[in-house]
């Protein structure tokens, strides 16, 4: 290496990526539990902005809003992160595949499938890559 080059430490982010990966999961999850609640509780104006709740167990609305409430409350636990990230990902692209292409194409801005999208690579990211720090399952694997 010439003496002008630097070299960036990759201690630094080794020790930035779980904390980084743990708020990333954390505000997703989140957001993933609010998107449930629309439909399981007609919070934010619910499925129909009156309000207005899924029926249970009708499919794919109810289970299109319990599976976003039940996996986000885990992965913002970091409990089961993986299986439920994995699970919440297949949610979205399903939703993706069967619910917004059928509305308006392929392509997410013409369909209004993005944030289907979106959440499904994300979830797949975090099902990869593991719930980061401040998780429970951090607790479980050393209770094992």
């Amino acid at each position: 290496m010439a003496a002008t080059e630097t070299r960036t430490s990759p201690t630094l982010a080794t020790k930035l990526q779980p904390g980084v990966l743990a708020g990333f999961r954390i505000v997703v999850s989140f957001l993933f539990i609010l998107h449930g609640t629309m439909g399981l509780f007609g919070a934010f104006g619910g499925v129909d902005g009156q309000g207005g709740t899924v029926s249970f167990p009708t499919f794919p609305d109810f289970w299109g809003s319990a599976i976003p409430f039940g996996t986000g409350i885990l992965i913002l636990l970091g409990l089961f992160t993986r299986p439920a990230a994995v699970l919440a990902s297949g949610s979205m692209a399903f939703a993706y595949f069967v619910v917004h292409i059928p509305m308006g194409g392929l392509w997410p801005l013409q369909n209004g499938g993005e944030l289907a999208a979106m959440f499904s690579w994300i979830f797949l990211l975090i099902a990869a890559f593991g719930p980061g720090a401040l998780a429970l399952d951090n607790l479980r694997r050393k209770a094992s």
